[in-house]
């Protein structure tokens, strides 16, 4: 049984509640978590209040030392990790070993950096007789949830930056994916015992959306941050509201990957099929929607197609498989559902059907013949479905592009260097790729604008949103 981790101490729920965890391989249930109630959020909410004024006290170097301590037994422990994370989510064991183990560990010692850097930005005199001094402290306890579709990463992404800040955090994973959090939860309570640091600077709750709402609602913490959709995005706004919370929101997206006809077909279809399927298309900002020109459009839907039908999904232990199954039940009838309900004008190019009769396959699909008032333009389908739409002008590809209410990523295919720079402005996402598409840096902001939310995670942007500001002044 998977269990919450509360002031140093794995538990099961106060009430003995438990939740199923299912094999998204085989649509079976391998395990349980625990189902955490008011009791177990009040708990773990007490721990962080107790242990922040300590935790907020030590110097950044010892923070420093706690996270990069951290970073290394997720190294030494990554086979765990691994196993854990594609038990609850069926993704290819070979990917994980290199396309995110490196990342979150990289990202770990960014914030481990970052630590020391928590400073203020002037100091001066600004009234005669008045020296004024900026302080960065930290908020104080953080409630965090971490989505599905990257539970180890998304994890990281929150207790990193909120930790090297010297908050203390209660964090909830996804009821389908708590696996790889709870053994994080003992691998950052180790150190903290190690390091002589109190137990309940870093909490797991496990729990469903109700749980969630509990954690988002108390008293106690004073910052909420979550990945996840724009529902439970907005539930956590309306609620943070009560009592003024500050909010931390990465939601949905739709990202548009402009491909203009003096692109290299071959390889934009290359690179738009591989951040569109990567992770069973589950992204925020994977590459879902092209908008290529008219006069390369059949070209372009040649190259894609092959693409997409040379992507294997399947089994995480088969070396040939670029991505598992979606991550349960819900979503594998959402994503059929786009499909079934397309109008008479789209066309299936390549998939559109489920794979096999056991777990949550869907074979990579591409989609073409659509209009920008369509439901699958419109909306995140959240799996491996990209689109295709044909524009005229470089003006109506920036009206279609933004013309959808998600704001998080989008990229430009194009060998012209100032039509480039023109669309990388005009193109109204929290982050744009130029030929090229889904590559994340430590030391770059992620997180977009409108129904995508606010705040930033990774970089320097992401750390300050873990800090308020102070200003101390002081009489000569």
């Amino acid at each position: 049984m998977l269990r919450n981790y509360i002031n140093g101490e794995f538990r099961e729920a106060a009430d003995g509640r438990t939740l199923d965890v299912i094999d998204p391989c085989t649509g079976e249930v391998y395990d349980t978590s625990a189902l955490s109630g008011a009791a177990d959020v009040d708990a773990a909410m007490e721990a962080a209040a107790a242990a922040f004024p300590a935790w907020r006290d030590a110097t950044p170097a010892a923070r420093q030392k706690v996270l990069l301590r951290v970073a290394d037994v997720f190294e030494d422990r990554a086979a765990e990790l691994i196993t854990a994370e594609s038990r609850d989510t069926g993704k290819p064991l070979a990917q994980m070993a290199d396309d995110e183990i490196p990342p979150v560990v990289d990202q770990i010692r960014f914030f481990a950096g970052a630590a020391r850097l928590l400073e203020g930005r002037s100091a001066g005199e600004y009234l005669e007789g008045l020296t004024s001094i900026i302080r960065r402290e930290p908020v104080g306890v953080v409630a965090q949830v971490a989505p599905w579709n990257y539970p180890l990463m998304m994890a990281v992404w929150k207790f990193a930056p909120a930790l090297a800040a010297g908050n203390t955090v209660v964090l909830k994973p996804s009821d389908t994916t708590p696996a790889s959090t709870v053994l994080v939860a003992g691998i950052i309570g180790e150190v903290l015992a190690e390091l002589g640091h109190p137990a309940g600077v870093f909490n797991v709750v496990c729990g469903d959306r109700e749980t969630g709402r509990l954690m988002v609602e108390h008293p106690t913490p004073a910052m909420a941050a979550i990945t996840g959709s724009v529902r439970a995005g907005m539930q956590v706004a309306a609620s943070a509201a009560k009592d003024v919370k500050r909010v931390h929101l990465e939601l949905g997206g739709k990202a548009p990957a402009v491909v203009f006809g003096d692109a290299d077909l071959a390889g934009a279809a290359e690179g738009i099929a591989a951040a569109g399927y990567f992770n069973s298309g589950q992204d925020c900002t994977a590459a879902t929607r092209v908008l290529v020109h008219e006069s390369v459009h059949d070209a372009f839907m040649t190259e894609l197609v092959k693409a997409a039908t040379g992507t294997v999904t399947g089994l995480p232990e088969d070396p040939r498989t670029v991505y598992g199954p979606l991550n349960n039940a819900g979503q594998l009838s959402q994503v059929s559902g786009f499909i079934d309900r397309l109008p008479g004008h789209a066309k299936i190019e390549a998939g559109g059907h489920r794979v096999g009769d056991q777990g949550y396959f869907y074979a990579p699909t591409v989609v073409s013949g659509l209009r920008q008032d369509d439901e699958i333009i419109q909306n995140e389908v959240f799996g491996p479905v990209i689109t295709v739409q044909s524009f005229t002008t470089e003006d109506q590809a920036v009206e279609y592009a933004n013309g959808v209410d998600f704001a998080l990523a989008s990229s430009v295919w194009t060998k012209d260097h100032a039509r480039a720079m023109r669309m990388s402005k005009r193109l109204d996402f929290g982050c744009v790729w130029i030929n090229t598409h889904g590559a994340l840096a430590a030391e770059m902001p992620h997180g977009g604008f409108k129904l995508s939310g606010y705040g930033k995670d990774l970089s320097a942007y992401g750390f300050e949103d873990y800090t308020r500001v102070k200003h101390v002044m002081t009489a000569l």
